[in-house]
């Protein structure tokens, strides 16, 4: 009788799951009582890199070859299509953003005009708490608060962390709108790559945005990542 490997384990599980799984929901399943390890998290992120038979779609996001024109279908996603890549991009940290948010207890919002962008085969007007911002604030703040890529709410309902992802467009717009709305006890973060660190600080440390300099944090994706995928273990950890 063949011995079933703990690769062939992870094959089964992204099997039963339909192909695909982020990492943090293969540990979650994966039955590794048998495993003679103490950091069995580990073993499975290796496994799902150097497996030949599993193939990465974005960070923390992995599918099995088997499956990848079904998998690819069902996320809209059109691999070296760079506008196709942009728009899972985007929804997919969009996505992560909420479920980390409300995972802390805040009430979640991304625009209306960002609801059908898939988030693991979801829409993301299907996981978010909201896609009416709250009136905390007048009509013109409103109206620029509208655009913002996630918001996470307090309980009273006011604005507690603004982030925007920028997969490629221009950092400096996102800064404006942090601008327009320092006045809010509230943090504004940039998520992207971590390549773009040094554009995000170029354009950050300029006279113009003196004022919030010291509010506006950068988080790469890979963070955003890790974020979710401790979400079980570390629930109150903050940026």
């Amino acid at each position: 009788m063949n011995k079933i490997t703990q690769e062939h384990q992870v094959i089964e599980t992204l099997r039963k799951e339909g192909g695909f799984a982020t990492l943090r929901r293969l540990n979650e399943i994966v039955d590794f009582s048998t495993w003679k390890t103490k950091t069995p998290e580990a073993t499975i992120r290796r496994i799902v890199q150097d497996s030949k038979q599993i193939f990465k779609i974005q960070a923390g996001l992995w599918a099995l070859e088997e499956f990848r024109e079904e998998v690819l279908r069902k996320f809209e996603l059109k691999l070296g299509n760079k506008q196709s890549e942009e728009q899972f991009s985007h929804g997919y940290y969009q996505g992560l953003l909420v479920e980390i948010g409300k995972f802390r207890h805040h009430m979640t919002y991304v625009p209306a005009q960002d609801k059908n962008r898939k988030f693991i085969g979801q829409r993301l007007g299907d996981i978010t708490d909201t896609i009416e911002l709250p009136a905390f604030t007048h009509d013109k703040l409103m109206k620029r608060a509208k655009t913002i890529d996630v918001i996470w709410f307090n309980e009273r309902l006011m604005p507690s962390h603004f982030y925007e992802v920028e997969h490629t467009t221009d950092i400096k717009n996102s800064l404006s709108k942090f601008y327009e709305l320092q006045d809010f006890y509230a943090d504004f973060h940039i998520v992207a790559d971590a390549s773009r660190k040094k554009e995000f600080e170029d354009k950050l440390h300029v006279s113009i945005f003196g004022a919030i300099e010291e509010r506006v944090k950068f988080v790469d994706y890979n963070r955003v990542v890790n974020m979710y995928e401790g979400l079980t273990k570390v629930k109150n950890s903050i940026w």
